[in-house]
């Protein structure tokens, strides 16, 4: 199933779901914003799969669907924790801000807490005030959870991930040092993010799911030209159930918290894997091959494309939608 958010004139957007051919939608007359349904999830569930199925099975149910009136499919979170799961990116993050890794990494999954009050639908412009702040895009992917007791194990975390989406995680680099310096985590260096027109659910995606893991390359596009096409599968220390049973250690969470992976990263021998999902790993690598870092960070301007590449058919249509973005510098 394929949901999404329009946007309207309230903060949290209209609720619909979208036919898999994305040519049209449907209201829920019980749910209209996706909150509302994650509140709800078990009762609310089986009458959007009905809809879905409707939607697929004949033409004429719904209506037009245009992919360029959609938020965010969540514009505001009661929550948002963000994993570092990908062991090369890691690696090169820590090493730009000359730091080691982590003696515990493999043992306990890196996790912080960011602002999720606004989301930036995902064609909309990034709005910054200062091109010196080191502007910088993060290719990752989220789940969203329905209620998540205390305590939870992996093995049971794995039936609370309800819907799947990418993420365009801003990031400012000049700005992270001397906030991680402080020892008490990014504000400052993490900016509003965007999120893939389309959340879906684990069975839409067929054998792309599997492991905990979301299986498909992830695309990164800056000003038009390629920068990474990377593996979301592989390269991870830990996996969504495992990031979820660690962020449930101590208290439970709520429907709609949204929990990110991390920036996606694959070493050199990983099948399939090529490039970065972000402008702070391609520089470290240049600095590595001898020399100072060349790519510039993101400025006025700059265009920004994230999507998946389609699932085993000839559609031709990004999985989740694509989020499509220009840096925006404002006075």
């Amino acid at each position: 199933m394929k949901l999404a958010t329009l946007k309207n004139a309230t903060r949290d957007g209209h609720l619909v779901v979208v036919s898999r051919d994305h040519t049209r939608m449907a209201s829920c007359p019980t749910y209209s914003t996706m909150q509302s349904a994650l509140d709800h999830w078990d009762k609310a569930k089986a009458g959007l799969y009905a809809i879905f199925d409707q939607l697929n099975d004949s033409t004429s149910f719904g209506v037009p669907f245009d992919i360029h009136k959609c938020h965010s499919p969540l514009p505001r979170a009661y929550q948002f924790l963000d994993g570092s799961v990908y062991t090369k990116h890691v690696e090169l993050a820590r090493k730009s801000r000359g730091q080691a890794m982590p003696e515990t990494f493999f043992q306990d999954p890196l996790m912080y807490q960011g602002g999720c009050d606004t989301a930036i639908a995902p064609h909309d412009p990034i709005c910054v005030l200062d091109e010196e702040w080191g502007i910088d895009f993060e290719a990752e992917v989220v789940v969203i959870t329905d209620d998540v007791p205390m305590g939870v194990t992996p093995a049971e975390s794995a039936s609370h991930i309800q819907l799947i989406m990418l993420m365009n995680d801003v990031s400012y680099r000049n700005l992270v040092p001397a906030e991680l310096a402080k020892g008490f985590g990014f504000i400052n260096g993490k900016g509003q993010r965007a999120f893939s027109p389309f959340a879906i659910t684990p069975d839409e995606l067929g054998s792309a799911w599997h492991d905990g893991m979301l299986h498909v390359m992830l695309c990164a596009e800056l000003n038009g030209v390629s920068v990474g096409r990377l593996n979301a599968g592989i390269g991870a220390a830990f996996n969504f159930p495992q990031l979820i049973a660690h962020a449930a250690k101590t208290r439970a969470l709520g429907a709609g918290t949204l929990i990110g992976g991390g920036t996606v990263s694959n070493n050199s021998t990983d099948e399939g894997g090529h490039g970065v999902a972000c402008l702070v790993e391609k520089r470290m690598l240049e600095k590595i091959e001898g020399s100072a870092a060349q790519t510039p960070f993101m400025k006025d301007g700059d265009h920004i494309r994230i999507y998946a590449e389609r699932l085993c058919d000839d559609s031709g249509l990004s999985l989740f939608g694509e989020i499509d973005q220009r840096v925006k510098l404002i006075a």
